[in-house]
């Protein structure tokens, strides 16, 4: 028996429940894909995207990476969003962390891990520029979950800055990015309060990230 088989044989059952409950689902999903979501969260196993939601395949666009990074010389997250903003016309973008995500545990140790330290570079930048904030946290589970939520907040002001957006934002094209975070002790995701859908939302949420920032968010 191949290590794998196990893998085929869930694979089997899940197309035939799907089958059952649906005979033309899966002829449908083939012949169109019409998300109107993204979602671009962490590589995380724990963190699949569809369970989650409770969504089907076919009603949500996935991209993940380590720590759910958005950063414009990422050319493999900008294609996905490229193509699933001009191409699918998602209406949502939406960045999701998670409670207690290793790479941000990581880079708030500054943990050494090898090749992976310069992609979580961009997470040591946020805990740089919040370290008076976080240094508010008594305990180091508490100071990784907000840095989680920190994060997410500022990937979702960087997949805002990126042309894609941008330039859906000037033709006139509904688009929102949200920011989420879910929670591996709960199953339950979390809105963090910023949802931007227009070039002047995200002057604003600039605005307010420089105040917060240079008031050191001494009041976590």
């Amino acid at each position: 028996m191949h290590p794998l088989d196990p893998l085929f044989k869930k694979n089997r059952d899940w197309a035939q429940a799907i089958r059952e409950r649906d005979p033309e689902f899966f002829q449908t999903l083939s012949r169109q894909q019409a998300p109107e979501y993204l979602w671009i969260g962490c590589s995380d196993s724990r963190v699949p995207a569809n369970e989650i939601c409770g969504l089907l395949p076919g009603e949500i666009f996935v991209h993940r990476n380590v720590a759910n990074i958005v950063v414009h010389s990422d050319l493999n997250c900008l294609s996905v969003m490229q193509y699933a903003v001009d191409v699918l016309h998602v209406k949502h973008i939406i960045i999701v962390g998670h409670y207690g995500c290793g790479g941000v545990r990581a880079a708030l140790g500054n943990q050494k891990l090898g090749l992976i330290d310069n992609w979580l570079r961009h997470v040591q930048d946020t805990r740089m520029k919040y370290a008076d904030h976080l240094a508010c946290y008594a305990d180091e589970p508490g100071r990784v979950d907000r840095l989680c939520e920190l994060n997410v907040i500022t990937q979702v002001i960087n997949a805002a800055q990126t042309t894609i957006v941008q330039n859906a934002w000037e033709r006139g094209q509904e688009l929102a990015i949200h920011g989420w975070v879910y929670g591996l002790k709960d199953g339950l995701v979390r809105h963090l309060g910023i949802s931007l859908s227009s070039a002047d939302e995200l002057a604003g949420a600039l605005k307010t990230s420089w105040e917060k920032n240079e008031a050191s968010l001494m009041n976590p």
